[in-house]
Parts: structure tokens; sequence; C-alpha cells
């Protein structure tokens, strides 16, 4: 069985560093322009190399995004952005306009290039013409079911990796076409700067007549649409979290090179959690892929982040008009502190949110293994004893008789 890459989100330095240790095989991430999130801090030079540099120490590989759809000004610093990229340590570029690729091909003519699920390769036809153009990886379309991928895996060369996404958010546009946030807001979803309308919430009014439409002109008009509605609402717009930790025997038997996890606007805690998450999951699955039932531990990790409802997108065919509903966030746990070493029983943190003496903790470590336990009490950076930790980012040193290694997470249920 080959060996199947585990690749997760990295926003920034720290997010990078946390997705590393916690199980990713590789990390994807952007520098300050020309990537398609505009929301986490994304990387300097300095830090894109710094962060290279950690993941090759390790034996992982960092890929950087280049998936916008540049104008013809943004073009002009696209060489020098390209060069400087590599200079750092990337170990391919992700790319989703044709553009970009060719002046790859002219300026870092060695640089792996993976093309982007915003090219919307959604068929074997279109994955041969990227390989034919230079690409050494798709990332399909996420609209895919298995049967496709397989379909796809039987027609095109061999050594063209496929990529797809397992978890995350799912946007409700194909393949992240949208243009939704541009209408409403200004703001161009493909720059990174996406405001989800998606995810706004809608109302349901009676229809407006003929006479009324006409009152009120083609903008009006244009904002009305029929809806169906049950018990439980409507369905338009707010599509569910992917969470395909049950399918990867059938993702690996049907010849996916890589497992991606969505999420580089998020926390570093979702990319620890994730990336261990799945690690476990995907260490059991390739020991046995056509026996394989996804560890019950798996879910509940995963159900430790904040996340909307999960379901499993187009994976086993079209989604239900329930994959997509009225409802935020649910979130079962928030982070306390993170470990940064540990003597004689006593664990010195850096706290990340308010937490007390004497109630629950668990830790999370990068092996992904969970340990509960109770702080009988807890001191601050000076040594004086503290019934609470309330301040961002304070020392604080909490008894525990574990050695919990560094950059173990410490959570509380919210």
């Amino acid at each position: 069985m080959p060996q199947v890459e585990l690749l997760c989100p990295a926003g920034d330095l720290e997010r990078l560093k946390f997705a590393v240790l916690y199980g990713a095989d590789a990390v994807y991430a952007a520098g300050e322009s020309f990537g398609m999130r505009s929301a986490p801090k994304n990387f300097t030079p300095q830090a894109l190399a710094e962060g290279a540099a950690f993941a090759h120490a390790r034996g992982k590989k960092l890929y950087v995004t280049l998936n916008t759809v540049p104008t013809n000004e943004e073009l002009s610093a696209l060489p020098a952005f390209l060069q400087q990229a590599q200079a750092a340590g990337a170990d391919a570029f992700i790319v989703a306009d044709w553009g970009v690729l060719r002046c790859i091909r002219q300026c870092t003519p060695q640089m792996p290039v993976h093309v982007s699920t915003q090219a919307g390769v959604a068929n074997w036809g279109a994955a041969c013409f990227a390989h034919e153009l230079g690409a050494k990886r798709v990332v399909l379309a996420r609209e895919l079911s298995i049967k496709e991928i397989e379909a796809i895996r039987r027609n095109t060369p061999p050594e063209l990796e496929l990529e797809v996404f397992v978890h995350g958010a799912v946007c409700m546009s194909f393949s992240g076409r949208c243009l939704l946030s541009n209408y409403f807001t200004a703001r161009d979803a493909n720059r990174g700067a996406c405001t989800q309308p998606c995810r706004w919430k809608w109302q349901t009014v009676d229809a407006p007549s003929a006479q009324e439409l006409a009152a009120r002109g083609a903008k009006f008009a244009a904002r009305c649409f029929d809806v169906a509605e049950d018990e439980d609402g409507s369905y338009i717009l707010n599509a569910n979290d992917l969470c395909a930790a049950p399918l990867l025997g059938e993702l690996v038997q049907a010849g996916v090179t890589s497992l991606k996890i969505e999420g580089r606007a998020k926390t570093f805690y979702y990319a620890a959690s994730t990336a261990a998450a799945y690690r476990r999951a995907l260490d059991v699955c390739l020991r046995a892929p056509q026996e394989y039932v996804c560890p019950p531990e798996v879910l509940c990790e995963l159900g430790k982040t904040s996340h909307r409802t999960y379901s499993t997108g187009f994976l086993q065919g079209g989604p239900a008009a329930q994959d997509v509903v009225f409802g935020g966030y649910e979130k079962a746990y928030e982070v306390a502190a993170v470990v940064q070493g540990w003597q004689s029983g006593v664990l010195t943190c850096q706290q990340r949110g308010k937490f007390c003496a004497g109630h629950p903790l668990e830790a999370l470590t990068p092996q992904g293994d969970a340990l509960c336990f109770t702080p009988a009490w807890l001191e601050d950076g000076e040594g004086a004893r503290i019934e609470a930790a309330p301040h961002p980012k304070m020392t604080v040193r909490v008894p525990c008789e574990t050695p919990l290694p560094e950059y173990t997470i410490l959570r509380r249920r919210a």
C-alpha cells in the first residue's frame, strides 16, 4: 500500500508548528500575497523560511498557496514572490490560475506544482490536462464522490498525485467560485477576503407580488428567491462541515495520495486537534484499508473542536438538503493553556484562556493522547498562589503528576 500524506493547514508560524508536531506529514501556508485566506496572519518571508526549516527538520513538507486569481497589475509582483518562496524552502506551489502556472515555469521551473481545488478539476480529462501542463498533483474539486475519484484515478497517469479534502468548512459555491461576498460587501472571495454571506441569517418572507417587484426595482427582485421549509427551518446556503474520517479506507483504496484538512483561518488548537485525530485514523487505516473502521476516539476528538454539524459532503453522493442548515458552531471545549515545560510534578504553562484552580482540565499531547486531571492550585510566574489565570499569555504553574511534553494543550469544557 503506497504511503498517503496527511496535509494540514498553517495560518501562521505557530499553527504550522502545532500541525507538524501533532501529526501532519505536510502543511500548506500562504505568504503575504497571492493566497486565498486573508484572515490569518500568513507568513512573512522570514517566517516562511523558519516554518520550512521547522518542517524539514522533522521530515515534513511545506507547500505555498498561490491560489488567487491575480489581476494584470498583480502579475508583475509574482516573479519576485516565487523566487523568494523558493529560496525560503517551499516544497511546492499550489496554483489555480494558468497565468501563475506559466510564470512558475518561467521563473522557478524546478518547483513542483499542485493545481488547486479552485481550478475545479472534476474529471479525468481536466486532471490529465493539468498533468500535461506540468502539474505533479491536482487537488480535486470538493464536489466529487468517491466513485468519481476512483474513475479519475483509473484514467490518469499513476505518477499524477490526487489530493482530496477530508475535513473542514465547505463552500456553497463550486470549488470556491463565488461572487456573493463581492456583491454584498465589495470584498473579493477570490482574494481571500470572503465575508461568507452564505453564513448570514436569512429570513423567509411572503412572496412579493408582481406589482411590488416592479415598484421596488430589479435589485430587490434579484434578492428574492423561493425556498423550501420544514419543521427545522430552511436549507439555503449554510453548509455543514465536512468530516470524512469514517471514509478514509474507501479514499485510500480509491487511490488518493493526500488527505487535506481545511482551516488556515482557524486556531492553533484546531490545527493540533484535527492533525492528531486524522493522524491516528490514517495510521489505523493504512494497516488494512479494506478493514478500516474509524476509531471512536477519533470522532470524539473531532467533536472537541469548534465546528458546525458534520456530514460527508459529496463523497457518498450528492448531499441532502439537510446537509445545509441554519445554525452556528458547536463548541464543547475551550483552550486554557499550552505547556512549556514540566519539572518535579509541576507544569509551566502559557495561559491561552481563563481557567481556575479546582476545575477539571484535559490535556491533549502531540502524540494525540488525552489525560484528565484537576489542579488543586495554581501559581503565577513569580510563584504566588492564584485562584484563576485571567490574563492572556501569562505564565502559570499547574500541578500535574504526569510529565506532559512541551506543546501539550490544556483545555476545559466550554
